[in-house]
């Protein structure tokens, strides 16, 4: 699977940008701040229908327009004709993604079909910040193997909003609440919770085999890392938690246990790579999660995802890019979009890596062949 061509309509700092591709290699090169990373957001936009970088879509609209559209065309390598995809958000309205201009009628029908994986120095953040951050990366990976998965974290994400609320409602009132309503959706809830721990736990025994052999070639195994699942569910009765809970989460007046609370441990020598791993190791922690993450998609979607490699160049060490570019040069991945700030430094790294390869100069919301 190939992104042939990107269409760009008032997207970030691009008013009108038309490229087509390499099947192999593209290279975005420009100073820093003038859009080489949108363009990278933009093909994740296409795949996963959302910011790689923000929370909130309107973000993504040029300053001063009240719309934006990102169209792009794929080409799957066999015999049907290519695809061609768009999102668009107008302010006020909701987004919209078509496949060959026929509207899903729900966005999250599209996730997994052009499954994408991106490399960008903020990855260590997946270590250094707060478990949000590792359930938001291990359910946005799940969700593009498993579609069921993604369906039955939507559904609880909406059941756990309405308990929320119900829960802030009976403490801003000062009085009774409707314990009956607050009993169904307990109901509901856990179900579904228990679903979604056991398939992250069972995620996790397929995926850390993978995650460990590439951390052993970036690292040269000098230490034994693993991926520990922390949660009270597995195992447990998720309904007679939110019931023993249910005092604390009223006084609280959010729910305090389910997967929502759960995390995902980054271990290192059985020690937390967090507070104990040096930045180098961190970084190669992170590169192997992701590395092991285009694994897995390749395996299940048996297809290469999309690569995006954004400012690698500047933020790693030679070891770490020497190895990458081992897997390119070993035809490991397929299309790759990648961005640098010096052109000569880019041709040095892939000489000899492929004898297709497309740069492009950008500056200021322009972009030009090179």
């Amino acid at each position: 699977m190939n992104l042939e061509s990107l269409h760009l309509l008032f997207f970030k700092n691009y008013e009108d940008a038309h490229l087509r591709f390499s099947p192999h290699i593209n290279c975005f090169i420009g100073d820093n701040g003038s859009g080489k990373t949108n363009l990278l957001d933009a093909i994740h936009y296409l795949s996963l229908t959302k910011s790689a970088f923000t929370a909130s879509d309107t973000t993504s609209i040029k300053q001063g327009e009240e719309f934006f559209v990102v169209k792009g065309r794929f080409n799957s390598g066999t015999e049907t004709k290519p695809e061609t995809i768009q999102c668009s958000l107008r302010l006020g309205q909701k987004k919209t993604v078509t496949h060959d201009k026929q509207a899903y009628e729900r966005v999250s029908d599209h996730i997994g079909r052009y499954p994408v994986v991106l490399i960008s120095p903020y990855d260590t953040d997946l270590i250094r910040q707060g478990s949000e951050e590792r359930r938001k990366y291990f359910d946005s990976l799940i969700s593009q193997l498993d579609h069921q998965y993604l369906t039955q974290l939507i559904k609880y994400t909406h059941l756990l909003k309405q308990r929320n609320s119900l829960l802030k409602l009976a403490a801003d009132r000062q009085a009774g609440y409707d314990r009956d309503y607050l009993l169904t959706l307990d109901e509901q809830l856990a179900p579904v919770g228990e679903q979604l721990a056991q398939r992250r736990q069972s995620f996790l025994l397929e995926f850390e085999p993978l995650f460990q052999r590439h951390y052993e070639q970036l690292a040269d195994g000098r230490e034994q890392v693993t991926l520990t699942y922390k949660s009270e569910l597995p195992g447990a009765d998720f309904l007679k938690l939110l019931r023993l809970q249910e005092r604390k989460d009223l006084t609280l007046q959010r729910t305090t246990v389910g997967p929502h609370k759960d995390d995902f441990t980054f271990l290192m020598d059985e020690l937390a790579v967090k507070g104990y791993g040096s930045q180098g190791q961190q970084k190669s922690y992170a590169i192997a999660l992701k590395l092991a993450q285009f694994e897995i998609l390749a395996q299940h979607k048996q297809q290469k995802p999309l690569l995006l490699l954004d400012d690698i160049f500047d933020r790693l060490d030679e070891k770490r890019i020497t190895r990458l570019m081992q897997l390119v040069a070993n035809h490991t991945f397929g299309q790759i979009f990648l961005t640098d700030t010096h052109l000569e430094r880019t041709d040095r790294v892939l000489t000899n890596l492929s004898e297709d390869i497309r740069r492009y100069r950008v500056q200021a919301g322009t972009i030009d062949p090179l």
